[in-house]
């Protein structure tokens, strides 16, 4: 796990701060407090792309649907095959609660 590498106390505190918002209403004012605008847009993006290319969209369409650089795309596709599967778990949550909700 690369993770590891990551681990500390700062670390540890800002997860820790993240699991502890309640809603999406303190998820938007924290990260909007924390991070510049174009850092959540790119958490975002990423995000995206994920889902994207779990549902087999080609790299172009990505691409133009969302902005992000081929080597963006790259890098996300390497995490879904070869990472700790946290974008499908956290895809995977997100479908799911979709589908309660409606």
């Amino acid at each position: 796990m690369q993770i590891n590498k990551l681990r500390g106390q700062e670390l540890d505190q800002l997860f820790q701060a993240v699991l502890s918002l309640n809603d999406l209403d303190e998820c938007y004012r924290f990260f909007d407090d924390l991070c510049t605008v174009n850092e959540i847009q790119s958490l975002a993006q990423r995000l995206e792309v994920a889902r994207m290319l779990r549902e087999g969209k080609t790299y172009h369409k990505i691409e133009t649907e969302t902005g992000a650089s081929t080597a963006t795309i790259s890098r996300v596709k390497r995490c879904l095959n070869y990472g700790n599967d946290a974008y499908e778990m956290a895809l995977e949550r997100i479908k799911e609660e979709e589908t309660t909700e409606k």
